[in-house]
Formats: structure tokens, C-alpha cells, sequence
């Protein structure tokens, strides 16, 4: 027998659950939305109900943008609760979480924060950042319209890549993101990004030029902003662009004019 799609009240429980966990964990305070849920009803949920709708897509996929901005912000105090990695979590200067908009049209998923991200606690703001906004303008968006991540929300020392393990650590904080913000399309950008989201060993080089699927949202892989700054081949840089009218086109967009002859 089915189970019902999850009303306000099981999503404010979930949520007064994370901030229970969050209080064990130490965290002292939240941001607090423009708008409040309503406090659950005791008999509301049951102890062994589901927080999964009729077609097993999670209760953030039917929940209210405000709502799941609220979710979001009480993640964001888990993540910066989170050691376990205990090497990360004791070389970091902060957790850099991520940012864009709800039900975004477009997610870009990177690596790991490096120097600039873990000093500022955001997302691609160094010399790799710059030439991902590039990249953006050039397929007529702007920065603000899409969201931006990370497979880790931690430095690893020294920019090295990460380690398996701290990629296992962070995925249900990846996850759950994913859940809530509702992207359209995912864009991971390298080998890392790719390979652990998609779970796969495959090179960058066979994965993209192709969609792929990650619970039902189309992903397309490309090369890290930062290979195509190491790079003195214009090659990759092409191949980007490819990846990226593909994705245009997938998404019923147009070409910017100023592209089309590259």
C-alpha cells in the first residue's frame, strides 16, 4: 500500500530533527527564514513512517521553496558541525558550503574548495571561479542563476585531490543538496566531480560529450576550469565549449551569437 505524500508538518518534523542534531552536535545557533513552519503535530508522523512520497521522490521535492530554503540553511549548520574527517576538519579555516538559488537550472559540481574558497567560504571564487564565470556568461547566464558546489565542503591540504573515503563523508551532504535546491540540469566539472557523483572510474574524456543521469536529472561532464588554466592546449577549451552548446541545446536554449563561429 502506497504511503501519502508528506504534509508541512512531516517536513517541519524533519527539519526540528536535523536542529536536534545539530544541538548534540554543538551548534548553538541557525539562520532563521522570513517565513516559519508551524510546530508538527505530535501524532502527525509515526516513528516508523517514511519521509518519502507515493513514488519514492523525497518530501523535499514536494515541498515549498521556502521551506526548503529553510532545510538548506539547517544543512549548512550540519556541515559546519561536520569532523568527520578529522584531517580536513582540523586544517580548514571554514566549510564552504554552496550558493545559487532554489530549483536553479543548471548546478555546477567541482571538486573540493581550494585556498580562495576555504578563506572566503565560497565556492569557485579563485582563478578557476573567474574562468567558470566566463563560462557562464558565455552561455547567456549570469552566476546568480545557477547553483555551484563541491563533492567536498573541506579543503583537502595542500589542494590535493580527495581521498575516497572523504568523499563517502560528504556524500549524503551532496545528496541532500541536490534534493533540496531541485536542479534541472547537473554540469560536473572533472574527472573528481564526475566519477563520484556518478560513481564511476571512467575518464573525463569518455564521459563527456554525453548525458548521463543521476536520479532522474540529466548530467553533462566536462573539464575542470582549472585543467583548461594548466592547459596549453586550446583543444580542451574547445571541448568545453562543445559540452557546453550541447547543454544548450538540451535545455532549449540559444547559442549566444557571439559563440556560434568558435
Amino acid at each position: 500500500m502506497s504511503e501519502a505524500i508528506p504534509t508541512r508538518d512531516d517536513i517541519a518534523l524533519h527539519v526540528h530533527q536535523h536542529l536536534e542534531r545539530l544541538q548534540r552536535a554543538g551548534v548553538q545557533w541557525v539562520p532563521v527564514a522570513n517565513q516559519s513552519l508551524p510546530p508538527p503535530e505530535p501524532a502527525t508522523v509515526s516513528a516508523g513512517s517514511s519521509l518519502f512520497a507515493a513514488n519514492d521522490e523525497p518530501a523535499a521535492m514536494a515541498a515549498p521553496a521556502a521551506d526548503r530554503r529553510v532545510a538548506l540553511a539547517v544543512l549548512s549548520e550540519e556541515v559546519k558541525a561536520c569532523t568527520a574527517c578529522h584531517e580536513l576538519a582540523s586544517t580548514r579555516t571554514q566549510t564552504v558550503f554552496g550558493v545559487g538559488p532554489m530549483d536553479p537550472e543548471i548546478c555546477f559540481i567541482g571538486e573540493a574548495p581550494g585556498a580562495d574558497e576555504d578563506r572566503q567560504g565560497e565556492p569557485f571564487v579563485g582563478a578557476a571561479g573567474q574562468l567558470l564565470n566566463k563560462i557562464i556568461a558565455a552561455c547567456g547566464m549570469k552566476r546568480e542563476q545557477v547553483y555551484i558546489c563541491n563533492i567536498l565542503r573541506c579543503r583537502p591540504p595542500g589542494n590535493r585531490t580527495p581521498k575516497s573515503e572523504e568523499a563517502t563523508n560528504c556524500r549524503h551532504f551532496l545528496e541532500r543538496t541536490l534534493e533540496l535546491i531541485r536542479p534541472q540540469y547537473i554540469c560536473c566539472l572533472g574527472a573528481c566531480a564526475a566519477q563520484n557523483l556518478l560513481q564511476t572510474t571512467n575518464s573525463i574524456g569518455k564521459m563527456r560529450g554525453r548525458f548521463h543521469q543521476f536520479k532522474g536529472i540529466p548530467v553533462l561532464c566536462t573539464y575542470h576550469p582549472s585543467y583548461l588554466l594548466r592547459s596549453e592546449s586550446v583543444e580542451p577549451k574547445r571541448q568545453v565549449w562543445e559540452d557546453m552548446k550541447m547543454l544548450l541545446t538540451r535545455m532549449g536554449k540559444p547559442i549566444p551569437e557571439n559563440k556560434k563561429k568558435d
